[in-house]
């Protein structure tokens, strides 16, 4: 059965200002991209919302493109044309796409996708998880390879029970690492135990930091995964032993780190930054080589995303309010050709 043929115009999802406001993101009707040599043109099928989106459209994140411009920076689809020779190869199949740090993302019918961009997905692999394969599953792979490679025998991460954190819990069973969970809320706890997680910590029970520093020492914490900023990665920092590391891989309470010099000057500690689209450029490719045969084998199982609502890109406002407020619940997809014409 041949493809059907390319429309000539499409619905995207159009950011028009970085303020936040519903008004910002309108559906509007735009051409069809056309694919350059080293693109592909992929039919979307979804595209979540990630906390990185949301930073995104507020004009809070690491890069900043010219409006109006298309959000979303990752998503899955079918490859309905090429630009190039190369490309070709891939014309009909369904793929994982991330979506480049200049021009238009994912939230749209259609998008161009450079080729080093676009993954090929497995049969096991649904639209709904491959729309999800890029950003949490690659940021957790390359944390824990960061751990193993540092030989870290325990590690304590922030924000565990987002959809990235149980990802790193499942990844510190499987390479039987023990890692200690902060969670911000009870119910979270008991979700966490539920997919086999052994210290659970809730940041706003009595005594934390006090319990936090004991579980830390007694297991030989020396690397964390803070999610969150502010007071958070200060008593991570506290709470390690002497030597101990804070990777800070996201600002879910957009508030400045803060933390008491004395642990860098008398503790010989460290506070990094991480970012998937700088480890993307910058990482060694063997690393790169090696996480792009592994991670698609996990994801949909051992790495799976749990979605709890699917919308169409007239519903953006209704869209990012849910995907704002209780991350834990699961992500929020938007579903482009759920709202086209009949």
């Amino acid at each position: 059965m041949r493809a059907p043929p390319v429309p000539e115009t499409m619905r995207a999802l159009v950011l028009t200002a970085y303020d936040g406001r519903p008004a910002s993101l309108q559906v509007e009707s735009r051409p069809v991209p056309r694919p350059s040599p080293s693109q592909v043109l992929v039919r979307v099928a979804a595209s979540p919302i990630n906390p990185s989106d949301l930073l995104f459209v507020r004009g809070l994140y690491g890069v900043k493109k010219p409006l109006p411009t298309v959000p979303g920076f990752e998503g899955s689809g079918t490859v309905v044309a090429s630009g190039g020779v190369t490309g070709r190869l891939l014309v009909g199949r369904r793929v994982a796409c991330f979506a480049p740090s200049e021009g238009d993302g994912l939230w749209a019918e259609y998008a161009v996708v450079e080729l080093p961009r676009c993954m090929p997905l497995r049969s096991h692999i649904t639209d709904e998880q491959g729309a999800s394969l890029f950003v949490n599953p690659f940021t957790a792979w390359a944390l824990m390879e960061r751990a193993l490679d540092g030989g870290h025998v325990a590690l304590v991460q922030t924000a565990a029970a987002s959809a990235l954190g149980r990802m790193l819990l499942a990844l510190a069973k499987r390479e039987g690492v023990p890692m200690v969970h902060v969670v911000a809320r009870p119910e979270q706890e008991e979700l966490l135990r539920k997919l086999g997680a052994e210290h659970v910590l809730s940041s706003h029970e009595p005594e934390f930091e006090e319990r936090l520093r004991l579980t830390c020492h007694e297991l030989k914490v020396s690397l964390a995964f803070d999610a969150v900023g502010g007071r958070l990665t200060g008593q991570l920092l506290h709470a390690m032993p002497d030597g101990g590391t804070v990777i800070v891989h996201g600002l879910l309470s957009e508030q400045e780190c803060r933390l008491h010099p004395r642990e860098l000057i008398f503790g010989g500690k460290k506070v990094e930054g991480f970012w998937l689209e700088r480890w993307r450029g910058e990482g060694s490719g063997r690393a790169k080589l090696k996480a792009g045969m592994a991670v698609p084998a996990l994801v949909g199982r051992e790495l799976e995303t749990q979605v709890r609502a699917r919308l169409p890109l007239e519903s953006a406002g209704d869209a990012v309010r849910i995907a704002s407020t209780d991350m834990t619940s699961g992500k929020v997809l938007f579903v482009p050709g759920q709202g086209a014409a009949a």
